[in-house]
């Protein structure tokens, strides 16, 4: 396509798209946003305050990076968003939890608690109790008949039979089961019938962190086939808006989006690269020089006996080939016990720097606290107990990268997707070529008024083919 600089109608020549009109109108009304954009919530408040607050203060839709945090945390964080933006635009991370459902059903009560009215649901695999708690809890008819709800969702969905779940009312099962426990009432459960699950449907491609590396030109129109064709039997799910993410670093990708048929467009990677998000500065001064190619797909330690892939940034670290080789060591062995001397040795000093029993005993002492269940199976089981020992690197991983430690820098887990080098090789030479110079408001705009451009030009080059063509 070329540069936008050097597209851009100019002159007498009118823009026939803006920023404002791309994506859905409902999907603006609905969340009380200028523009069809939302910044992704990021583990650990990645997705930081700052972050929400400016998005926020620019009329834009941002999700707070609420996973692996303390209770109290959120909590804090929701007051300062009540404080600084008001009714402003802005939505909480709820992340499933399938090896601690207590946690997840923790986070549902402070959402409740705190009245947050827009979560952005993450990993879902099936819907859980604690989400269809957190979709039914105040619904009531309208004077009108309609069904009000009062509780939005945007969940991210990369596969089928995921997204089917959220176009569908919650599972009767489920409803039935809050129902008898006392968690929602009569009224609620009855008209659930009559709700989908999600508002909003994400349909996440090549993304960082969790991904099922799936290319954005087949995962979205098939997310938008399946609402349709769930609206044949479900009509309420025709209003579910189908959005994209992964992959959207520069305004060529988000423009496609559109043309795709997206509602709207979510961002993640790239606003790690600004003033605004929680990392380190030594994350940031590594992600602004990435290119595309600088990603690897490593296990997902949060989920790492099943399997489940993550994309990170490899370039100059030692963390993807060493997650890969725990996730290799659990598979072929049973216990810590079962290792060769020598790998035992190498894990122990080169990836942990202390022994596994040092390692143990720290992930005892958590365990016994947030998860009593998983502790007293570890005790049972020596492959749990590995497992549990060998998670601990993830953790570490994450935390010395958002601490910038020098020490460990080599460990670093940084969740990242190619769209980062994209953005970078966008603005290389221009006054945003430094991540000081970057503010997540600003690159939405960037994104959204280069798309706008770009989407303009195509439409009037078609339009008159021989008045555009390049020399």
């Amino acid at each position: 396509m070329g540069t936008l600089a050097h597209h851009r109608p100019t002159g007498t020549q009118q823009a026939l798209v803006g920023p404002e009109t791309l994506g859905s109108a409902r999907f603006r009304a609905d969340h009380g946003v200028r523009y069809a954009y939302a910044a992704g919530s990021m583990y650990k408040a990645v997705a930081s305050e700052d972050l929400v607050v400016r998005m926020g203060r620019a009329g834009l839709l941002s999700f707070f990076g609420a996973g692996g945090l303390r209770p109290e945390q959120v909590v804090a964080a929701i007051g300062r968003f009540r404080r600084e933006l008001g009714d402003g635009p802005y939505g909480v991370n709820l992340l499933a939890s399938a090896e601690n459902p207590a946690r997840e059903e923790e986070q549902v009560d402070v959402l409740l608690r705190h009245r947050v009215r827009l979560v952005e649901a993450a990993s879902f695999v099936l819907p859980t109790p604690s989400l269809v708690r957190y979709r039914l809890a105040g619904l009531r008819r309208d004077r009108d008949g309609s069904v009000h709800v009062p509780n939005r969702v945007m969940a991210k969905v990369s596969r089928p039979e995921v997204a089917q779940a959220f176009l569908a009312p919650a599972p009767r099962a489920l409803v039935e089961h809050l129902l008898d426990r006392g968690r929602i009432t009569a009224d609620e459960a009855e008209l659930a019938q009559y709700v989908p699950l999600a508002d909003d449907l994400c349909a996440e491609a090549d993304s960082g962190g969790h991904t099922d590396q799936r290319q954005l030109v087949i995962v979205l129109p098939d997310t938008v086939r399946q609402r349709d064709r769930a609206a044949r039997g479900f009509p309420p799910a025709a209003r579910v808006r189908v959005g994209a993410a992964g992959g959207l670093g520069d305004p060529h990708a988000v423009a496609a989006a559109f043309v795709l048929g997206a509602d709207f467009v979510l961002t993640g990677s790239i606003n790690q690269c600004t003033v605004e998000c929680g990392t380190s500065d030594r994350v940031k001064d590594m992600l602004q020089t990435a290119e595309a190619h600088d990603m690897a797909t490593v296990p997902a330690g949060d989920m790492l006996e099943t399997g489940a892939r993550a994309q990170v940034f490899r370039r100059g670290l030692f963390y993807p080939a060493r997650a890969n080789k725990l996730y290799e060591l659990y598979r072929r062995y049973d216990s810590l016990e079962d290792l060769d001397p020598a790998t035992a040795e190498q894990i122990q000093r080169r990836y942990f720097g202390r022994s596994f029993e040092e390692v143990w005993q720290e992930t005892r002492e958590y365990y016994a606290q947030a998860n009593p269940a998983s502790l007293e199976l570890a005790e049972r089981d020596p492959k749990h107990r590995m497992l549990l020992v060998f998670k601990a690197y993830f953790v570490h991983s994450i935390r010395s990268a958002m601490g910038g430690s020098e020490r460990h820098l080599v460990d670093y887990q940084i969740n990242c997707g190619p769209a980062m080098g994209a953005l970078n090789g966008y603005l290389r030479g221009t006054g945003r070529e430094d991540w000081r110079d970057r503010h997540v408001d600003d690159l939405a705009e960037l994104l959204m008024r280069g798309a706008a451009d770009l989407l303009s030009e195509r439409f009037a080059a078609w339009a008159a083919p021989d008045a555009w063509r390049q020399p």
